[in-house]
């Protein structure tokens, strides 16, 4: 039976290996264990920051400022985490999720090293699971991405599922296999920040509220909102080579469920937390994804609010603490209520993120 299998990869391989172009992965080529090596390797530069700054407005200082992070012990300001991951993100999208459906959610990430201007990033991922929907036009795909420097360093890894198209809707199902994944990373496996909090200048950060400040069930509206423009989400998901069909071709999606393109769950996820820097300025740093959800679609025009509550907290380093902060994100509706589920407990129409993070936080001492 071993030997079958491998024969059918082996055939899958080689008609795949005669063909020029890349029509991208659809759900019957994957397979549990499947390692897959993304291509085109990017070096993150200042311009890249700027152009990142510029899309999302992100103003968190540890970021923007080389004598801020200097002055915490850094050899200059990192990149932002969620730079890096759509960087990392964007390498995977040809091989996975080129027919994707729906980018369905997150889990197990970790931040585990700072990445800065200079650095080249690159992305290997595993299959680590794989189920048929019940439609037979669709299945759904587990992998565990890894980013790695230039000096084969690992900087973040993270795992998510993506709902992939069958090309041939006759093909057999495989054996589903689902992987276990932990329901939030646990507090003592964070890294903690390689920095020093005790020069850190609140002032100049934008906020005077440390870990202390913060309580368990607090839950904070974050006021600001973004419009996102059709270009702007488009550039945003070019600079990370992400080159997702849903997201550009407007030709083909005008035939699709919505009539027209979807903007990138990550641009997402970076404006509610360039958002969220009203109210928790002082928490920069990522440390860890504990899961997300992108629980309805964003399109061009629609206005981006978002509201944070704080779901836990660890002391994990003599300067620094952690908020695990659930980011809720919401489409043409402020968050003065805090919206979020039903009574049923599903998402409200103008949800469009939830996501959940451990972040670093300095300790006024």
């Amino acid at each position: 039976m071993a030997g079958a299998f491998g024969k059918e990869v082996a055939d899958k391989v080689e008609a795949k290996s005669k063909v020029k172009a890349n029509a991208g992965n659809f759900f019957e080529d994957f397979f549990v264990g499947m390692q897959i090596v993304h291509a085109t390797p990017k070096t993150v530069t200042e311009g890249d920051v700027a152009l990142y700054t510029g899309l999302t407005g992100s103003r968190y200082a540890l970021f923007s400022a080389d004598r801020f992070a200097q002055d915490c012990g850094l050899e200059s300001a990192p990149i932002d985490p969620l730079l890096a991951f759509h960087v990392i993100f964007g390498k995977t999208v040809t091989d996975i999720s080129l027919n994707a459906v729906a980018n369905l959610g997150y889990a197990d990430g970790m931040f585990v090293a700072p990445v800065y201007p200079g650095d080249t990033l690159r992305s290997v991922s595993e299959v680590i699971g794989i189920k048929e929907n019940s439609n037979g036009k669709t299945g759904v795909v587990y992998v565990r991405t890894s980013g790695v420097n230039q000096n084969d360093e690992l900087v973040l890894t993270y795992v998510r599922w993506v709902m992939v198209k069958k090309r041939d809707l006759d093909a057999p199902a495989p054996e589903a296999v689902i992987p276990e994944l932990p329901a939030n990373v646990d507090a003592e496996n964070l890294v903690a920040p390689m920095m020093d909090a005790e020069d850190w200048d609140y002032e100049l950060a934008g906020s005077p509220h440390a870990y202390e400040d913060y309580t368990i069930g607090e839950k904070i509206d974050h006021y600001d909102a973004f419009t996102v423009e059709e270009a702007e989400h488009q550039i945003a998901t070019r600079l990370y080579q992400n080159t997702a069909k849903v997201h550009f071709n407007q030709h083909e999606q005008a035939q699709g469920r919505f009539g027209k393109r979807l903007v990138y769950g990550g641009v997402a996820i970076s404006m509610a937390r360039s958002i969220a820097f009203n109210g928790l300025a002082n928490a920069a740093q990522i440390l860890a994804i504990n899961a997300g959800a992108h629980a309805n679609p964003l399109f061009a025009g629609d206005t981006v609010y978002a509201w944070s509550e704080v779901i836990d907290k660890a002391d994990i380093s003599q300067g620094f603490g952690a908020l695990r902060l659930r980011l809720v994100a919401t489409k043409n509706l402020p968050c003065t209520d805090f919206p979020y589920k039903d009574e049923d407990g599903k998402y409200l129409e103008n949800v469009i993120l939830d996501f959940d993070y451990w972040t670093a936080i300095p300790k006024r001492g």
